[in-house]
């Protein structure tokens, strides 16, 4: 076996397996239920497997027209990348996406500002191309408002006024899932679905191009945020340059860990009636202010610039807390300001070529940025 047939069976292979848990994991959110056998809860079959790919078959293709973007354009301007490496992740015990994404592998330096905006722009605008596709297609063939009690027997007692009490009372430790909003789903469900037919934040995961589509908006809007190397970076660093990158990076940085952190503590948090409540509290306020410093660990070579970022911010998130206790940001994008602090990096390598880019490609650079925000939820997830 040759090592390119080898290749192509790994690719293949990963791309055939991520394909199966997607499908796996789409059923789940379809059904509500699981494979895996738990009490009380009955388990999923064959047909329920097969009604999954209605969720991974156009979540992947969307995925994977991202990726091939990328690797086109590379490709185009005589970069050697790899073939896409899916990444498998299904839960079974849980509900997950199926996957943790897709990636190609750069093999060789690039030197030019142009090529890479080219090759961080292309993917991003082809997936959102097909996204709007599968969002359009979505919200034009909802089901009729009936078909939540297919999924929920126990709500057709309240008919379709189910929610006033389905999400009322809920008994301890339940918990629901629903997706935010952003202004491009917001305006699929105002303008292009049938209000009639519209189902509740709370049931969205049951519809599968809809759950698609909306979750291509959230990694398409993660994908351009214009921080360090993601694509959204590599285009802002061409538009602007580098000079201005550096400034403009670790400021985005800081506004974007300023935001996932606001609210997480509080000065109230610490009114407690108990001396070992309150240094329990304490105690994981310390473990915060630790993680955060660990996530701009990299903003700056100087230890003690890092500490004072870190104090600042938090000093901030409280001042904010106690003056607007109702201002909350969104707790679950901590994980990806540490993985993008840490690890992914804030700042962008520096490209031995600096030409500017010509007034098609600014337009289109500024184009992306839109989509960002149009895509963009501060609060992707709703979990009460």
């Amino acid at each position: 076996m040759t090592p390119r047939t080898k290749t192509y069976l790994l690719h293949g292979g990963l791309f055939l397996i991520t394909l199966i848990t997607t499908t796996l994991s789409g059923a789940e959110w379809i059904y509500g239920r699981l494979f895996i056998p738990i009490e009380g809860m009955k388990t999923l079959g064959w047909t329920e497997f097969v009604a999954g790919f209605q969720f991974s078959v156009p979540f992947l293709a969307i995925l994977t027209v991202h990726e091939f973007g990328h690797y086109f354009v590379a490709r185009a301007n005589q970069v050697r990348v790899t073939l896409p490496y899916y990444i498998p992740l299904w839960i079974g015990v849980g509900q997950s996406i199926g996957t943790l994404g897709a990636f190609i592998r750069i093999k060789d330096f690039i030197n030019s500002r142009q090529k890479y905006f080219d090759i961080g722009i292309a993917g991003p605008l082809a997936g959102f191309v097909l996204a709007l596709v599968v969002l359009w297609y979505g919200f034009t063939h909802l089901p009729p408002p009936e078909f939540i009690f297919t999924i929920h027997p126990e709500y057709q007692k309240w008919g379709l006024d189910y929610a006033q009490y389905a999400y009322r009372n809920l008994p301890p430790g339940t918990e629901t899932v629903g997706v935010g909003d952003n202004l491009l789903f917001h305006f699929f469900k105002t303008y292009v679905a049938d209000p009639a037919r519209l189902p509740h934040p709370n049931d969205m995961m049951h519809y599968p191009f809809v759950l698609a589509g909306y979750l291509a908006l959230f990694f398409t809007s993660l994908n351009l945020i214009p921080i360090g190397q993601l694509d959204g970076g590599h285009i802002l660093y061409a538009l602007i340059g580098r000079e201005r990158f550096r400034w403009v990076a670790p400021a985005l940085f800081i506004v974007f860990a300023f935001y996932a952190g606001l609210g997480v503590f509080k000065p109230t948090d610490f009114a407690v009636p108990t001396d070992e409540a309150f240094y329990n509290q304490l105690g994981y306020f310390g473990l915060y202010v630790l993680f955060l410093s660990f996530a701009f660990s990299r903003i700056s070579e100087n230890r003690t610039t890092t500490w004072l970022i870190t104090l600042s911010v938090v000093a901030t998130q409280l001042l904010f807390s106690w003056l607007q206790p109702e201002w909350e940001g969104y707790s679950g994008f901590l994980i990806f300001v540490f993985v993008l602090g840490r690890f992914l990096g804030i700042y962008h390598p520096d490209t031995e070529r600096d030409e500017p880019l010509n007034w098609q490609r600014k337009l289109l650079g500024w184009l992306a940025l839109i989509v960002f925000a149009l895509c963009f939820s501060p609060k992707p997830f709703l979990i009460s």
